[in-house]
């Protein structure tokens, strides 16, 4: 099973290392991976002048499945835009197809007091949130800058994006979501704005229409905006969230945060063939780059993800899955989940304890 690792930017080689080492784990009881790194983000940009090098995108084509870091560094933000490190996981979601994101959203017993929420609120949450990934107003074309030609400011200087779905982009995800839901608690809410965006009653439209073919899976529709109250009012009225590539970026964040610490969120990104890239869902943090403090989890359940979604290795998923747990249950916590009566540790440290816990 051959995995392309693109640790990346800022903490991203650091939290990739616990990942890659868990991993090497699992490996000893008889699974053959093969692990190839190549740079990507602002690391491949110094080392080569673009983000999405054309050897690492083909390695990411061969793989079976994609580990990934983070990228991003404010020394790169004066470069033109397709120059930024960003645009490397951008490149990879188009040039791979990769238009089903998985972000699960689980409290763990033990990080309970973590939560920005009252614990009687969000203890024992587990949602999944369904973005999709490949289409909204992140790749809508036409985009740019240009002398308005009409409108209040007419021949002024503005800048214009397109959200744009196509029915078959939103069959697809939305089969996924249902999918998805069938295998849970059989309850799928559908996040739009349809009462303002052409766009979004058209997704609602089209989501409806597929859940016929779901008659076991209740589905309802919410505006985004109650959906994001919802979520910090009662986030556990949820099971599984389907919804847009923009509304869904920004959801999943927040839902982030209901779990403890956005250092806990892992996330997967398939295309229709089952391949998949894995990533966590922070962000590269330079600021705190190469100080050993970063929290490693997200990754590491983003590689527990990979085992289940990309590799056909369901049971070690799980197995992984119970390691985090009874690392958690021992105490040992980094700085972002760290709390009264709790061991800090560092990043490694956090990645032996998992290891450990694998027996």
């Amino acid at each position: 099973m051959n995995i392309a690792v693109l640790p990346g930017d800022g903490i991203g080689p650091e939290i990739i290392a616990e990942a890659v080492k868990v991993l090497q784990r699992i490996a000893q009881d008889g699974f053959d991976f093969t692990f190839e790194t190549a740079p990507v983000g602002g690391a491949a940009y110094a080392a080569s002048g673009h983000p999405l090098p054309e050897a690492t995108l083909n390695l990411a084509k061969a793989a079976d499945a994609v580990l990934f870091g983070a990228v991003g560094d404010w020394k790169y933000d004066t470069l033109e835009r397709h120059l930024r490190p960003e645009q490397a996981i951008l490149g990879l979601r188009k040039n791979l197809g990769l238009f089903a994101n998985l972000r699960p959203a689980i409290l763990y017993a033990e990080l309970a007091d973590a939560s920005s929420l009252k614990p009687e609120v969000v203890s024992g949450l587990d949602i999944l949130i369904v973005r999709e990934l490949t289409g909204d107003i992140y790749f809508g074309q036409p985009r740019g800058r240009r002398t308005a030609p009409d409108g209040a400011f007419a021949g002024q200087p503005e800048a214009f994006d397109t959200m744009r779905y196509s029915r078959p982009e939103i069959e697809r995800i939305a089969h996924v979501a249902f999918k998805a839901a069938q295998g849970r608690n059989k309850r799928l809410t559908s996040v739009d704005k349809a009462n303002v965006l052409e766009t979004f009653q058209f997704w609602k439209d089209v989501v409806t229409e597929v859940g016929q073919q779901y008659p076991d899976v209740q589905l309802d529709h919410m505006y985004v905006d109650n959906a994001a109250m919802q979520l910090v009012k009662a986030p556990k009225k949820f099971d599984v969230i389907v919804t847009g590539n923009m509304f869904g970026d920004i959801l999943s964040d927040e839902a982030s945060m209901l779990t403890g610490s956005i250092g806990m969120l892992p996330s997967a990104s398939l295309n229709e063939k089952g391949q998949g890239l894995y990533e966590p869902s922070h962000g590269s943090a330079p600021d705190i780059a190469g100080q050993g403090i970063a929290n490693p989890l997200a990754t590491i359940l983003s590689a527990a993800m990979m085992l289940r979604h990309s590799l056909g290795l369901p049971e070690q998923a799980d197995r992984i899955e119970a390691a985090v747990q009874k690392a958690l249950a021992q105490g040992l916590r980094t700085p972002d989940i760290h709390a009264p009566g709790t061991q800090k540790v560092s990043t490694a440290q956090m990645g032996d304890a998992v290891v450990a816990a694998l027996g």
